[in-house]
């Protein structure tokens, strides 16, 4: 049975989607076959991977929620042959609308992913910069979640309203449900501050911080305007080793 990991933080802006996207394109390059969810109704996995969320296709993670359509059929091919994504529309916005009454609304997600979680060897989930339904779906569903982190002054204080988020998850729906690791992303070890907060992510922490950080890279930031994973972007880039190294630690992890 794959493994499905959620990469969630509510806050914006620190990576949570380039982690999604690079690492499920690296353990696909690693010969794992995978499979990318965009749970973000703002869809930029989905654009990020060369699809356009304008698309009226009816075919994305939307349909497949609120039951419309079966999850099979909402499987998209990518340019990297073992990865495989469902797309994001912002019409996703009104499923926790649409959810309000219904049953074990907190375990659709996962009741979905249920027939193909044999076909893939990870599941990598990206999930909404919120904590409502969508998240919380995304978290029952979730086997593990790697928290990305970006190493500025608030980035622990605002770790507070997540982690009781994952804990309300874990003493309810889930409680299987542990962290996979914090990433540390947008790095730049010139930088005093970044230092401190490592440190201080890593004593809070302690293993649960991954060994691999994603360090400050002008060609991570322009590889989604293209619509393409950095791997294909730029093969000898940091950026491109940062995720491949990140891969090779999940993949070390769940040995």
């Amino acid at each position: 049975m794959g493994k499905v990991i959620a990469i969630a933080n509510q806050k914006g802006g620190v990576g949570k989607t380039t982690t999604a996207i690079n690492l499920a394109a690296s353990l696909a390059v690693l010969e794992k076959k995978v499979l990318i969810i965009d749970a973000d109704p703002q869809a930029n996995t989905t654009s990020g991977l060369n699809f356009s969320p304008n698309d009226d296709h009816r075919r994305t993670l939307y349909e497949v929620m609120i039951g419309k359509l079966d999850i099979r059929d909402a499987l998209i091919q990518t340019e990297i042959a073992n990865l495989h994504m469902i797309p994001s529309h912002i019409n996703l916005v009104g499923v926790e609308i649409e959810m309000l009454d219904a049953d074990n609304r907190e375990s659709v997600m996962k009741k979905a992913l249920a027939p193909i979680r044999n076909d893939y060897d990870f599941i990598i989930i990206d999930c909404s910069p919120s904590l409502g339904l969508i998240t919380v779906n995304s978290l029952t569903a979730a086997d593990s979640v790697i928290i990305p982190v970006q190493p500025e002054f608030f980035a622990l204080e605002g770790l507070g309203k997540l982690m009781q988020t994952i804990r309300l998850v874990q003493n309810g729906v889930n409680p299987g449900l542990s962290i996979e690791g914090f990433v540390v992303t947008m790095f730049d070890g010139r930088t005093k501050v970044h230092t401190q907060v490592l440190n201080e992510l890593k004593e809070h922490f302690k293993d649960k911080v991954f060994n691999t950080i994603i360090q400050r890279n002008i060609r991570l930031s322009e590889a989604p305007s293209h619509g393409k994973p950095i791997i294909l972007y730029d093969v000898i880039c940091n950026g491109t080793m940062n995720y491949l190294n990140l891969a090779k630690e999940v993949l070390d992890k769940n040995n």
